[in-house]
């Protein structure tokens, strides 16, 4: 019997308790702990604000009763589905039965293929075990070289509004006017109405664009360049156009110039990069919303640039270079601390937009499970964070064939896709009642929405199933 296994018998109790969290979550309009969980942003409106996302009451209750699918059974439904047509040559699947340990559909589990976002669930399980769901990132401004000088310190917060922060949501949750609020009263309180302004954002090294990405991610808003402080993720107006800025960075430093400006601090000369004094005195600071709350966000939004900066701040928290690689290696090695087997996993980033990573489909499923384990509270929000098939996030307009609506507000998956590649994983309750987690991958797949069709149609029989 495997670590993984025996966590997962011995934390049966937390994967009921995890349910009950889910079924709270779905009702109450997808919240967690009081807290919206803000859906995409509309460019349109105030930087930083968010759409509601209203759900209606999904997920079935789960009964510990529930008699247990026949692993034969299930396994003859879903295999001629994986050869379908849609989804290619590589389609693999793993289902795994959380109450007794029991992978119930096992068809190329240990295979490694290209995850695309579903790689966002072991950057979000890494973030959550080594930082903690309540920790919180600051930004900072300290004096620099001088009394004159301020230094705006990046604490790794890619989602600052550019005006005051809203405590209601996520992105957003920090503003950099409230920011430039407190530093300009601490300036004036020393007697200083001139400054010269630095921003320090070295918590981040490495290439701020991945080379494994494709040209076009940048430019087309997929992503952002990844730096350890950005407004709104580096989104603003360029041309009549908004755009991701090309050095998010220095533009969230230049906002703050004007902002201070704005309170009556001149600043002199231009903005540059500099590295703040150790020890600085702090003339300012806010804060971001709980790594809890971003890990719902990122997940629920497969936000690329937020999932890159979670794993960045990763790495730097195991002491390695907080670059691309480092924070693939860093991811991977906190999953395993976990127990679970990742043989031959890799990561060339942390949201899983490059074509280069690799992962099996037991890796993801020993993830959602441990997730559900009461050994690790910590990690429920990789759980309450996945969208609901039909109702929210990128599974808002998924399983919607008449043969799939069963699924809908029934499943919570992870989606990924890249090019040639489809994926989802995540959780289900079958028609007994019964808890599985599952996840199928294929990359080698033709055109998209078959392959996403194709997939829905595998998890939809897995809902319908008894399977005995």
């Amino acid at each position: 019997m495997s670590d993984v296994t025996r966590r997962l018998l011995a934390g049966l109790s937390g994967v009921l308790g995890a349910l009950v969290v889910l079924t709270l979550v779905a009702a109450t309009g997808g919240t967690r702990a009081g807290l919206p969980l803000a859906a995409a942003a509309d460019r349109q409106t105030v930087p930083g604000a968010v759409l509601p996302a209203p759900a209606p009451a999904v997920l079935p209750n789960v009964a510990t009763s529930a008699a247990a699918p026949s692993a034969g059974v299930l396994t003859g439904l879903i295999r001629p589905l994986l050869a379908s047509k849609a989804l290619g040559s590589s389609a693999s699947a793993d289902v795994l039965d959380p109450q007794t340990g029991q992978h119930l559909v096992a068809i190329g589990q240990s295979r490694i293929l290209t995850p695309a976002s579903t790689a966002k669930l072991l950057t979000a399980t890494a973030a959550l075990s080594l930082l903690g769901p309540q920790s919180t990132l600051t930004t900072r401004a300290v004096t620099g070289g001088s009394p004159e000088e301020v230094v705006l310190v990046g604490g790794g917060d890619v989602l600052l509004a550019s005006g005051r922060g809203d405590p209601a949501t996520v992105r957003g949750r920090a503003g950099l006017d409230d920011l430039a609020a407190a530093t300009a009263a601490s300036l004036r309180a020393r007697g200083i109405t001139r400054v010269t302004l630095r921003v320090d954002d070295t918590l981040f090294t490495g290439p701020a664009v991945s080379p494994a990405w494709k040209g076009t991610d940048v430019g087309h808003g997929y992503v952002a360049p990844i730096h350890a402080i950005e407004v709104d993720e580096g989104w603003q107006r360029a041309d009549r156009r908004t755009v991701r800025a090309t050095d998010p960075a220095l533009a969230a430093a230049r906002q703050f110039a004007a902002l201070l400006v704005r309170r009556g601090i001149a600043v002199s000369g231009d903005v540059a990069r500099a590295t703040a004094p150790a020890h600085a005195p702090t003339l300012g600071d806010v804060r971001s919303a709980s790594i809890g709350d971003l890990v719902e966000y990122a997940l629920t939004q497969s936000d690329n640039t937020l999932a890159e900066a979670l794993a960045r701040l990763v790495a730097a928290g195991s002491n390695r270079p907080a670059t691309f690689t480092g924070a693939g290696e860093a991811v991977i090695a906190q999953v395993a601390s976990l127990g679970v087997p990742v043989t031959g996993a890799h990561l060339a980033d942390g949201s899983g937009l490059s074509a280069g990573s690799g992962l099996s489909p037991a890796i993801l499923t020993s993830v959602l499970a441990l997730a559900a384990s009461s050994e690790h509270p910590e990690l429920r929000p990789l759980l309450t964070g996945l969208p609901v098939a039909g109702v929210s996030g990128t599974l808002s307009d998924r399983f919607d064939q008449r043969s799939q609506r069963g699924a809908a507000g029934v499943v919570r998956a992870k989606t990924g896709t890249l090019s040639g590649v489809s994926s989802l994983a995540g959780t289900l309750v079958d028609a007994d009642g019964r808890l599985l987690v599952f996840a199928v991958m294929a990359d080698q797949v033709g055109a998209t929405e078959p392959a996403r069709r194709a997939l829905d149609t595998v998890v939809s029989t897995l809902v319908r199933c008894g399977c005995r």
